[in-house]
């Protein structure tokens, strides 16, 4: 058996289909006993964005997957997981069709790609799981064979993985991203078997019923169509070897909006937003023909962000992008200057596209992006890497707290080295405390109870946040703390924290308090220190 463009596809729908299976299980294997990065509907979102490519040959259905992941691509397990098919894809450069030898060397070169997107890679992970199973499959004779081989390293070396990490002995749980790429691998092998895959579908699946009365027959088109398209290049229209495919970019530039473009060999992905996607279209014929089209009217669709915080505004010289969860904290990374605040946090990360729209709705020549969340830093960095329409520089904020306190010194006027070199030291002066409800019983403490945590250390247990909040206080020596600011969530009541403040001011006569209504989902309050 060899592997043609439509059967890897078939794979990566299948592996998809499985993961869906899985991905509440992968989700539960916290390390943390408190709601975290919900690793299986990170990796389940960011293959499935890959389950829609198109392609002739397997170079150029690896390289659409490859792509399609790379937007679709969330939290660092997503990241990495869009990076392990971009070294596939790399691997099958060229190749109508692959056995088993071009498989291996394929997933070499996945392996080499996920460990370099990764500043500092830990072994114990998902990184791991993917290496050892590489491995274990190496001398693989069939495709066949490669699979059987490939799974049952990645499970054997799944199971050691506690040994390997202490934290995961402790939590007494397998690498939650390494479960998540043996499911996708297990599903890639019964779809090879020929057991036929079925995805359960997006959140939102595309039946899903439409409210029409919100554009009416007296309705005025205000905000246009969200027009997405696959193009394929045409050698009777252009010359393809020749073609520079800046010219549809820049075209579509003056169309529209919120423009995501690329091209793949002879393939264009295009998402962009306009009034008028007949004569985006019609033009765009003269280049190609269209493998798929999708034209939604953006007053339909179903979002909670505001509509024109989509449109750009005028070319600036300094933009910024900053994530945060909660009415409360959003408003007020609005306040401190944030051109776009990207929805997400600790259990809801946003995609790479995302900061792409985000980017690209701001149009300023530099973009400084605060993700504020350590498992949203990979996703902004690839979003960085990506985009050409301006300098964007990560400043690497991996809470709310460090976020906040870097935007708070932001000097415009400085260089930008200088202003970021100034954000990131900023960022590192600020100690973030954080108080959740224990989702399951762990040596911290029993299910039901609130724990403090900084960084990742639990370091105490209360049977209520306040109290919680206070003992966390004390651990994390605040008393000396120039400035404290509490971000009070939205499960904690104005009396509660208006009680912590109070008490915390006893103690700290000398210190600066701030209470702020953050409304942040999972965290009680957040306590930072500066």
């Amino acid at each position: 058996m060899t592997l043609n463009a439509d059967l890897y596809l078939n794979l990566i729908r299948g592996g998809a289909a499985r993961l869906a299976e899985n991905r509440q299980t992968i989700n539960d294997l916290n390390v943390f006993p408190i709601p975290d990065g919900d690793t299986g509907d990170n990796m389940y979102m960011t293959i499935e964005a890959g389950t829609h490519a198109a392609g002739e040959s397997l170079s150029e259905m690896a390289s659409a997957v490859s792509q399609g992941m790379l937007l679709g691509a969330r939290g660092n397990s997503g990241v990495i997981l869009s990076r392990m098919f971009a070294g596939l894809s790399k691997g099958f450069r060229n190749l109508e069709e692959a056995d088993a030898d071009h498989f291996v060397k394929a997933m070499r070169a996945a392996v080499e790609e996920a460990y370099q997107a990764v500043s500092r890679p830990v072994e114990g992970t998902i990184l791991t799981v993917l290496r050892e199973g590489v491995e274990a499959a190496a001398s693989s004779s069939s495709l066949e064979d490669f699979f059987d081989r490939l799974t049952a390293g990645m499970e054997s070396s799944l199971q050691r993985t506690p040994d390997l990490l202490d934290v995961l002995k402790k939590a007494g749980v397998v690498d939650s991203g390494g479960a998540g790429l043996l499911s996708i691998t297990e599903g890639m092998r019964d779809a090879l078997y020929g057991k036929s895959p079925v995805l359960a579908g997006s959140d939102q699946p595309s039946n899903a019923i439409v409210d029409f009365t919100s554009f009416t027959e007296d309705s005025v088109l205000e905000f246009g169509y969200c027009t997405e398209f696959l193009l394929r290049l045409q050698r009777c229209k252009v010359d393809l070897e020749n073609f520079d495919e800046t010219v549809i970019r820049d075209w579509l530039l003056e169309q529209g909006d919120s423009l995501v473009f690329f091209r793949d060999g002879s393939i264009v992905k295009v998402h962009v937003h306009t009034k008028d996607p007949g004569a985006i279209l019609s033009r765009c014929r003269e280049w190609g023909e269209f493998l798929s089209i999708k034209v939604e009217n953006m007053t339909l669709q179903h979002h909670e962000k505001r509509m024109d915080e989509r449109y750009k505004c005028a070319r600036k010289a300094l933009g910024i992008v900053s994530v945060a969860a909660g009415k409360g904290l959003s408003g007020i990374f609005s306040e401190m200057g944030t051109d776009v605040v990207i929805e997400g946090g600790q259990t809801m990360n946003p995609p790479v596209e995302k900061f792409l729209e985000a980017f690209d709705t701001v149009n300023a020549d530099v973009v400084l992006v605060f993700p504020n969340n350590s498992n949203i830093l990979l996703s902004a960095r690839q979003a960085a890497d990506l985009y050409k329409g301006s300098r964007i520089e990560v400043i690497p904020t991996k809470t709310l707290g460090e976020g906040y306190f870097a935007l708070a010194n932001l000097q415009a006027d400085e260089a930008v080295d200088d202003m970021v070199h100034t954000l990131t030291e900023a960022a590192s002066s600020v100690t973030t405390g954080l108080v959740s409800r224990a989702i399951r019983d762990s040596e911290a403490g029993a299910a039901g109870n609130y724990l403090g945590i900084s960084g990742k250390d639990i370091l105490c247990c209360a049977p209520n946040p306040r109290e919680a909040a206070l003992a966390l206080f004390d651990k994390l020596h605040a008393s000396s703390a120039d400035i404290i600011l509490i971000f009070a969530g939205a499960d904690a009541p104005e009396e509660e924290a208006e009680a912590l403040k109070s008490q915390i001011e006893s103690s700290c006569p000398l210190s600066e308090i701030i209470l702020l209504d953050g409304g942040q989902p999972v965290y009680n309050y957040i306590l930072v220190l500066c």
